[in-house]
């Protein structure tokens, strides 16, 4: 599956449905065209070796000949075929998740309500329904900070994490889950945190759970000086860079960061703003056209580690 970040509230989706090449190629071109904050798209197979699904996610009413121009040159006739419709709040991320499967990161497992009996006897596993905040599990940037996560934790146990832009709670509540300790997570986004709440309910994990609404780390539960050893910033390139101070500051000092919400083209501005913060790349991860970097205090690492999230061997 390919994914956009999906705007907060959106209004209105755009349906298509074509060819594996085709949809790829149109992720790509709405991605490099509107605006990723009021613009997602998603682009998955409906079936097995059968047709892909692409939508595509508006916050305001799009310009419908505009788009079906642009779409013309890559599926011809077809963009005529593509449907507009009109979004309610509460049917968005419903059906965002129709037919998508379940995210397993080792023995983590996101999933539905209507895949539970997906689950295995020792997964931890995270049921996320619908939601007005974005984070289920199967963007990309998401599963690749999981499987950083549960490779991180092949080296240390962390004990005190920080989940940044947490969004509807999905890498907090792996954290607390795994290592069954009180995670602190914030978001900018009131109606995320109400989400996370109900999320961390439906979980059982509501008492680990220290969620606050605010920018970056502008609450006391976040903004303390040298105290996180793992922290979570799933969010997008340009706050990731005006972040990194304040990051930087509230991490410990061999604390591990994992940062993602990055296109391969954000990679080499994020990583000039955390080095200058005295951090260095110790593992990346990508996925769907996503990046997600793992990151440690110290000078340059001399052979940053790339990993291929699609091989789930290496994460057990």
């Amino acid at each position: 599956m390919l994914e956009g970040l999906h705007p907060n509230r959106p209004t209105h989706i755009f349906r298509i449905t074509t060819d594996e090449r085709s949809a790829r190629a149109m992720t790509e071109l709405i991605g490099e065209i509107f605006d990723p904050t009021e613009t997602a798209v998603a682009a998955f197979e409906t079936e097995e070796d059968g047709p892909w699904l692409l939508e595509a996610y508006f916050a305001r009413e799009p310009n419908e000949t505009a788009i079906r121009d642009l779409l013309r040159p890559v599926v011809g006739g077809q963009a005529d075929e593509g449907v507009f419709l009109p979004l309610a709040q509460q049917d968005w991320v419903k059906a965002s998740l129709e037919g998508l499967n379940p995210v397993r990161a080792g023995r983590i497992l996101v999933h539905g309500a209507h895949d539970r009996e997906t689950r295995r006897p020792n997964d931890l596993s995270i049921e996320i329904e619908a939601a007005l905040a974005f984070g289920t599990g199967h963007h990309g940037t998401t599963k690749s900070c999981l499987l950083a996560f549960v490779d991180e934790l092949k080296r240390r146990k962390p004990r005190n994490v920080l989940d940044v832009g947490t969004g509807t709670g999905i890498l907090a509540f792996a954290a607390a889950k795994v290592l069954k300790r009180p995670v602190v997570a914030g978001d900018i986004d009131p109606e995320a945190i109400r989400v996370a709440h109900e999320n961390a309910r439906l979980n059982g994990i509501h008492p680990w759970m220290k969620l606050y609404v605010g920018a970056g780390v502008q609450n006391g539960l976040a903004n303390r000086p040298g105290h996180f050893d793992l922290i979570f910033a799933n969010i997008l390139a340009k706050p990731l860079r005006l972040l990194a101070p304040s990051i930087a500051r509230v991490a410990s000092r061999n604390g591990t960061l994992i940062l993602s919400g990055l296109l391969g083209r954000d990679v080499p501005g994020v990583l000039s703003a955390y080095e200058a913060q005295g951090w260095h790349l110790e593992r990346r991860y990508d996925r769907e056209g996503w990046v997600a970097l793992v990151m440690k205090r110290g000078g340059a690492h001399p052979q940053p580690r790339h990993f291929d999230p699609y091989s789930d061997e290496m994460f057990g």
